[in-house]
């Protein structure tokens, strides 16, 4: 007899890792407030190699629209300017020789509602993982009736495959419903 918990661990850890990408990815959507993670899919020529901006500067959030940059080489002042310009950030570096200062505009209002589309273009895609993990789950364990699962142990462990299932998307609307509130923040 094959033991539930071989279908439930995978389903709740695919479950979870689709909750952890789309945090990820709703930390690099722009809302208006800086935040330096929107600079962490940009990387610079860093001797031959492509880094991360946070492995060759120090990146701070001095208030709620700059974002300073402060290279721990000056060789690295052009190339950190030029991948943020190449980058589609959308956002104009100034540099004054010390730092290099990222000034966030404030969003207009069609852009906030672009924003909070493909916020829930995000969040839908985290749906859509945890459904399809949920599938998986059941489709096992009505395998395993076939190798002699006992029915009860397969409804029971059916039951709590849809408790991960509506866990983890409360958790997806949750952080959805925190985006957009961020997002419509002026």
């Amino acid at each position: 007899m094959t033991d539930p918990k071989t279908y439930l661990a995978p389903a709740e850890e695919k479950m979870e890792m689709a909750v952890a990408f789309l945090d990820e990815s709703l930390a690099h959507i722009r809302a208006g407030k800086a935040n330096p993670k929107i600079l962490d899919g940009i990387r610079v020529d860093y001797y031959g190699s492509m880094a991360p901006i946070s492995n060759v500067a120090n990146v701070a959030v001095p208030d709620a629209r700059t974002i300073t940059i402060t290279p721990w080489e000056k060789s690295m002042f052009k190339e950190i300017e030029k991948a943020i310009i190449n980058s589609e950030l959308g956002i104009m570096p100034e540099n004054n020789g010390e730092i290099i200062r990222l000034s966030i505009p404030p969003l207009t209002e069609e852009r906030r509602k672009n924003l909070v589309k493909q916020s829930k273009a995000e969040a839908e895609q985290a749906k859509i993982s945890v459904r399809n993990a949920r599938r998986d789950a059941i489709d096992g364990l009505k395998k395993a009736i076939k190798q002699g699962m006992p029915e009860d142990v397969e409804k029971d462990a059916e039951a709590s495959v849809q408790k991960l299932h509506d866990k983890y998307l409360k958790q997806i609307d949750d952080l959805f419903a925190a985006k957009e509130k961020e997002i419509l923040t002026v």
